[in-house]
């Protein structure tokens, strides 16, 4: 089984920030193992060793290529070539809160016990919208 995991870094969203990217920055990965996932958390991307592991799951063996594709069609990638602080880093996406907010207020709507209130959005919330979004749909 491999371990889908999303993390983020506070200085590359600062450096973001100040480039224009927005602040909510966040990088998706696939590790073979939970050990496996740490060590390259650990290691960072970007320049940068502040990365902290936001959300994980363990999916069956998937390539991270096919996931970072299915996560591009809801969400923006920053690529790697055209900002040279990524240095070659790939699946870091710029999210845009308000897709993360309309998917938790239709799964609240779909669920009849809770009324619908504002939807405050925590970073483990947009960890779970990415792998939602990036693993094949259950047939």
């Amino acid at each position: 089984m491999a371990m889908v995991y999303v993390a983020r870094s506070a200085a590359l969203t600062k450096w973001a920030s100040d480039v224009g990217q927005g602040k909510h920055i966040f990088k998706l990965g696939v590790a073979a193992d939970k050990d496996a996932a740490k060590n390259a958390i650990d290691a960072g991307w970007a320049g940068e060793g502040d990365w902290r592991l936001i959300h994980s799951q363990e999916v069956p063996d998937l390539d991270e290529e096919a996931l970072i594709e299915r996560l591009m069609r809801k969400e923006k990638v920053i690529d790697p070539t055209y900002y040279p602080k990524l240095k070659g880093a790939s699946g870091v996406f710029r999210i845009t809160l308000t897709n993360v907010q309309n998917s938790l207020l239709v799964a609240k709507a779909m669920s009849a016990d809770e009324p619908l209130t504002d939807v405050k959005v925590k970073p483990k919330d947009i960890g779970e919208y990415m792998i939602r979004n990036a693993l094949p749909s259950p047939s």
